[in-house]
């Protein structure tokens, strides 16, 4: 046996076994890897791949996926394959994936939660949420009246994808002002070209983390777009977390001069801390929903009906397989560790 072709294979259990030494040890990751290492490697990325008008991280999947398909169907065709070399080229590709992964952004998982760095704290009463959830309704309300008259009607973006992805620049600076840590730049936000399958899998956007390149889907509706966009931003800077790059994305939006983006954040807060609310005290949660102008209950409805309009048998599938990979990458409640989100609202504001 070659052992030169065995050594990247080798050397994936090293680097399991230095993964899991990270995730116990997160200070020491906050300090070597997200605050110092990581931003010089996003900067490159982004100066190097934001250029771009179109998504190279979607076409390197697909030059990916279509090699390996090739590989398979030459070997096979030509009966050249052996268990012992597809095992050894599947390990070294695994390999490579996985350092590159964690090289580049995976890190992030495993550093200081967002509350440590915010210095707030991570658990909250009922009446706390209560109280914020009211002035997220107000303000939610005051923004719904400034943009549409009419309180039935839900509000209509006429930005397009471009001019709200050139908006969040403006976003992230207003809210640097407040938390120095989130500067945002290079840009470097995409359409994703994967679009129809991400929605017909449930999901409204991506980072890549190879490119860096934050990753859009083109779908999804205009007044989701704004927290979307600066979610996917938030990836960027670091924030691995899907229940942390909900709040630094709706932060930023809501620190915007854009009363559209601000709709945007305080809506999606609003109707998070709702349904937080919904599960602790219905009472409490009837009462604050009937003062809700019903234009925003229709924006509700609008992201609820086009996700709707794409359910299908597979995508329970693709959100466990999403779950298990978020419960690997230190996020214990998978899918469900989004509504931690819920205790950074409540904490930031009270």
């Amino acid at each position: 046996m070659n052992l030169k072709k065995w050594i990247l294979p080798i050397i994936l259990p090293v680097q399991i076994l230095f993964i899991k030494w990270a995730s116990n040890h997160s200070l020491w990751v906050e300090e070597n890897y997200s605050q110092v290492l990581y931003p010089q490697i996003s900067k490159l990325l982004r100066s190097i791949f934001g250029v771009f008008p179109f998504s190279v991280g979607d076409i390197l999947y697909l030059i990916i996926a279509i090699n390996i398909l090739a590989f398979i169907f030459k070997k096979i065709r030509k009966r050249q394959v052996t268990f012992q070399e597809v095992v050894r080229k599947s390990l070294v590709l695994a390999s490579v994936i996985y350092f590159a992964f964690h090289l580049l952004w995976g890190l992030n998982y495993y550093r200081n939660p967002l509350h440590k760095i915010l210095q707030i704290e991570d658990k909250y009463t009922t009446d706390q949420l209560e109280q914020v959830t009211l002035k997220l309704l107000k303000k939610s309300n005051e923004l719904h009246q400034q943009i549409e008259a009419v309180d039935s009607l839900a509000v209509t973006f006429q930005y397009t994808t471009e001019q709200i992805f050139d908006r969040t620049i403006e976003a992230y600076n207003e809210l640097h002002k407040k938390i120095p840590k989130l500067k945002y730049a290079p840009k470097s936000i995409k359409k994703s070209m994967l679009s129809i399958p991400l929605t017909y899998m449930g999901f409204s956007g991506y980072l890549n983390p190879f490119t860096n390149e934050a990753q859009v889907n083109r779908l999804i509706v205009p007044y989701k777009m704004p927290t979307t966009s600066c979610h996917e931003e938030a990836h960027q800077l670091g924030f691995a977390k899907e229940n942390e790059a909900n709040f630094i994305g709706v932060m930023a939006c809501m620190n915007s001069n854009d009363p559209y983006f601000q709709y945007s954040g305080y809506t999606f807060a609003l109707r998070y801390c709702l349904h937080e609310l919904y599960l602790r005290d219905y009472q409490k949660f009837i009462c604050i929903k009937e003062k809700m102008r019903p234009g925003i209950l229709k924006n509700y409805d609008e992201s609820r009906e086009f996700w709707l309009a794409y359910d299908n048998p597979l995508e329970p599938l693709f959100k466990l397989f999403y779950g298990e990979f978020l419960k690997v990458n230190n996020q214990s409640k998978g899918i469900n560790s989004y509504n931690y989100v819920v205790a950074l609202f409540v904490n930031y504001f009270i």
